[in-house]
């Protein structure tokens, strides 16, 4: 009789921590893991490329306002492509052959993730770094030529209506003077100089006659 109510009571007491551990859980479980209802987009990690490693140059910092680079070594073949913040510091590539006022610079986001930077603007340059020399690129070809539509010259600039230009009447030839050479004639008689000469001395020896006779 002592055991039929023993194992009664192991059956109540098991029966009771069943319970105990279904309540449990029920109240305080584990959640379950979420239903997925639609497909996840995948997405992609970007790929991280590092700078070239080589010389670098710095902007000059007093250049707040910023540079200008351009996809080429000129300001007016080739058109600016980036700017340049003073004090920034950037891969240097290459100097451009021909023009060493020109440097070749790491620039991404640009076809290549190359662009030109006059070297004027650099105030700080790796020193003992050797930059290598590397080729222009071509000039870019114009997309179009311009042209003046001859509809529109002619109803804005309009026409210019041709004048007569003034005739020129040569004059009449200048009458010249012909000089000819004019032979000295032959004059016959006393020379003047000679009559004056004469009547001079003719007046010394009157006046020496007188002084002697008044002595």
């Amino acid at each position: 009789m002592n055991k039929k109510k023993l194992v009664d009571g192991t059956k109540i007491t098991v029966s009771l921590i069943v319970v105990f551990v279904f309540v449990f859980f029920g109240m305080f479980g584990f959640d379950q893991p979420p239903t997925v209802h639609a497909q996840q987009p995948t997405g992609s990690i970007p790929t991280v490329t590092g700078t070239p490693a080589g010389p670098t140059a710095r902007v000059d910092p007093s250049l707040t306002q910023g540079i200008l680079i351009y996809a080429g070594p000129s300001t007016f073949d080739y058109l600016p492509v980036g700017v340049l913040l003073g004090n920034q510091v950037v891969p240097v590539l290459g100097r451009a052959q021909g023009k060493d006022d020109w440097l070749q610079i790491y620039y991404p986001g640009v076809p290549g993730s190359i662009a030109w930077v006059y070297a004027l603007y650099i105030v700080d340059l790796s020193p003992g770094a050797v930059i290598p020399i590397v080729e222009i690129p071509a000039t870019p070809t114009p997309n179009s030529t311009p042209t003046i539509n001859p509809t529109l010259e002619a109803a804005f600039i309009g026409q210019q209506t041709p004048t007569r230009l003034p005739t020129f009447t040569p004059p009449p030839p200048l009458d010249q003077p012909l000089f000819t050479d004019v032979t000295p004639t032959q004059r016959t008689g006393v020379p003047t100089g000679l009559i004056i000469l004469s009547l001079g001395l003719f007046g010394f020896f009157g006046a020496v006659i007188s002084y002697l006779r008044g002595r």
